[in-house]
Formats: structure tokens, C-alpha cells, sequence
């Protein structure tokens, strides 16, 4: 090319140059004008994104505060039907829940603390309600249970403590597993239609979930090991110390944990609050149809979330110290349950 320059008369080189200079000009104009509508184009999908996510969850609530205002009115129209009604209820706010797990991934993080936070707050109207409506009928349950030679389970009064985590409503009603220590605990799901399932006020136990469920809630449990199957949606952990979780499910929030390890596979950033101590890693839990239950669940990638967690007590730019990621050395390996036992093994 140079060669080439060189054989131009010398009166068309100035003309050549400017010539060639406004074509680059114009190719760079080009060049940046592609470049910021792509970048529009990207911003107005997660925008769009955003908003209709935004719109569903708005309908969603509305329809949820409705069937909350129609309940003073039924307890004195028909007050047989508010179990049901709170029921229906508590599966609508779940759903709710739902469908915040699995937009997390997407909406910006004041979104989602927005979102979080309006569900725990209906949660909490609907454990109020229920708790201002139907006060005798949990007050006959108890002196009934009391008569019966065995101690009932769960036990009403410590369900029933106002100072129980935020989801007592769901914990009163939903089947689970609650109030054993020392024990090995097995429920396989297959098969069943259970929405949610609860395990709470356990010491020492060693619990195996087989199967799927929409929504796992695990409230005061000490000392134990917690082996599960995926979660459709949501799973809610309060008040737990020294604790084993294997856990898979769209999104995973855990509050009050003290010196437990979560071996985790989630769609969304784990949440945790008020914690210390906690340590994390992947999930490793084994069975039999373990694959086609998680494919089905939504969670047959593995996401590596596990290891992205927020803190939202810690708001510096900094790691927290509440959490660390569990060394190799220190994890349990793989964990197989295998014809209802259950053996370790280190890959």
C-alpha cells in the first residue's frame, strides 16, 4: 500500500487524505451510534423485564390484600370457612414468593428487598389476623390435647408464642415434622400433593426429605442434619444453630442462624440476616430419581449462587464477616440416601 501512495501524483495526495479521513469519520459515527442503541436496546429489555414483573407482582398483591380485607367479614358471616380461607390465603402469598424466586435473578437488588419485604409484611397480617379471629378455637385445641394421655403434636403453645418467626400461620397448618429430638426422620414425597412442608423445634435429629415440594419452612432446629430434595419455590430458615443443610430450591432465605454449614443449590443469591458463623458450599445430596426431580423443579444447573450470598445487615463494599465459603477439606462429601439410610462418600 505504501508503494502504492508513493506512485500517486503528488497534487492528489492532500485531496486522497482528506477524503479518506471523512470516511472514517463517518464509519466511527456509525460504529458509535450501533453501540449505544445496543446498549439502549439491552437497558429497555431489562427495563421491560423489570416492569412486568413489577405488574404481575402489583396484581398479585392487590388480589391478596382483598382476600385479606374479606376476612373480618366472613368471620361474621361464616366463620366455619376462615380455615380455608386462610389456607387459600397463605398458598396465594406463597405463590407470591414464587414468583419473586424466580425474577431474582433479574430485578435490581432494591426490587427485590422491596419485594422480600412486602411478602414477609403479609405474612405478618395474615399471622395477626388469624390470631385476632379464631383465638378460641386454638385455645380448645390446647385443653383438648392436654386430656389425651400423650402430649399432642405440635405443641400448641409453642407454635402459638408471639414471639414465633414470621410464618407461625403456615407453620400451624401445613403438614411437618416438628417437636422430636434424637431421632432419624424420613418423608418421601413422591407421589403426594403437598404445597408446603415444615419442620420445626427439632434437637439432635437427623431429617430426609425425598422428592419435591412448592415451599419448605425450618424453624427452631439445633443440632441436626437436614438432607432434601429440591424446592419448587421458596425455603425459609429461622432460629437454627449448629445445623447441616443440604438444600436445593429457586430461592433461599435464612434468619437467626448461628454455626451452620449450607451445602446449597439455588436458582437465586442465597439471603441471609442476623447470622454468624455460617458457612457455605454446594449441594451434594444423592438418590434415586434425584435428576429427573430437580429437571422438573427448575433446578437442574447448577447455578454456582451458592457461593454469591447476600447479607443484608452488611452493607459495606467489603465481604461479611458473617459468612465464609466451607475449604474442601471440611465438607461432608457427597451424601447418599440409598434404599431409606443414608452413606457418605468423599469424591
Amino acid at each position: 500500500m505504501e508503494e502504492e501512495a508513493t506512485d500517486l501524483p503528488n497534487s492528489m495526495k492532500p485531496e486522497d487524505l482528506s477524503l479518506q479521513n471523512k470516511h472514517q469519520a463517518m464509519l466511527d459515527r456509525l460504529s458509535n451510534r450501533h453501540q449505544a442503541r445496543s446498549k439502549s436496546s439491552t437497558t429497555s429489555s431489562s427495563t421491560d423485564s423489570t416492569a412486568s414483573f413489577l405488574s404481575k407482582f402489583s396484581e398479585s398483591k392487590h388480589s391478596i390484600d382483598s382476600q385479606i380485607s374479606e376476612s373480618s367479614k366472613l368471620a361474621t358471616t361464616d366463620p366455619t370457612l376462615l380455615k380455608s380461607h386462610f389456607v387459600n390465603i397463605s398458598s396465594s402469598i406463597s405463590s407470591l414468593e414464587q414468583l419473586v424466586a424466580e425474577n431474582s435473578f433479574l430485578l435490581p437488588s432494591y426490587e427485590l428487598r422491596s419485594a422480600l419485604k412486602t411478602v414477609s409484611e403479609l405474612r405478618q397480617s395474615l399471622e395477626n389476623l388469624n390470631s385476632e379471629l379464631v383465638p378460641k378455637k386454638k385455645f380448645s385445641f390446647k385443653n383438648k390435647s392436654i386430656t389425651k394421655a400423650s402430649p399432642p403434636d405440635p405443641k400448641p403453645a409453642e407454635v402459638e408464642n408471639p414471639d414465633t418467626p414470621k410464618v407461625v400461620q403456615t407453620i400451624r397448618d401445613s403438614p411437618g415434622i416438628r417437636n422430636k429430638t434424637n431421632e432419624t426422620l424420613t418423608k418421601e414425597f413422591r407421589g403426594s400433593d403437598i404445597g408446603e412442608f415444615t419442620l420445626s423445634d427439632l434437637d439432635s435429629c437427623e431429617v430426609r426429605l425425598i422428592g419435591s415440594v412448592n415451599s419448605l419452612f425450618i424453624n427452631r432446629v439445633r443440632n441436626c442434619r437436614v438432607y432434601s430434595g429440591p424446592v419448587i419455590g421458596s425455603i425459609l430458615i429461622e432460629e437454627v444453630e449448629n445445623c447441616v443443610f443440604v438444600l436445593a430450591s429457586h430461592q433461599i432465605r435464612i434468619h437467626y442462624a448461628k454455626g451452620s454449614d449450607f451445602y446449597l443449590r439455588v436458582r437465586s443469591r442465597p439471603i441471609i440476616e442476623d447470622c454468624g458463623g455460617v458457612r457455605f458450599a454446594p449441594y451434594c445430596l444423592r438418590y434415586e430419581g434425584i435428576e429427573e426431580d430437580m429437571r422438573e423443579a427448575g433446578l437442574g444447573e447448577e447455578t454456582g449462587n451458592w457461593s454469591n450470598v447476600d447479607d443484608f445487615k452488611w452493607l459495606r463494599a467489603v465481604q461479611s464477616p458473617n459468612w465464609s465459603v466451607l475449604e474442601n477439606t471440611e465438607r461432608v462429601g457427597n451424601i447418599e440416601i440409598k434404599d431409606l439410610g443414608i452413606r457418605n462418600s468423599i469424591n
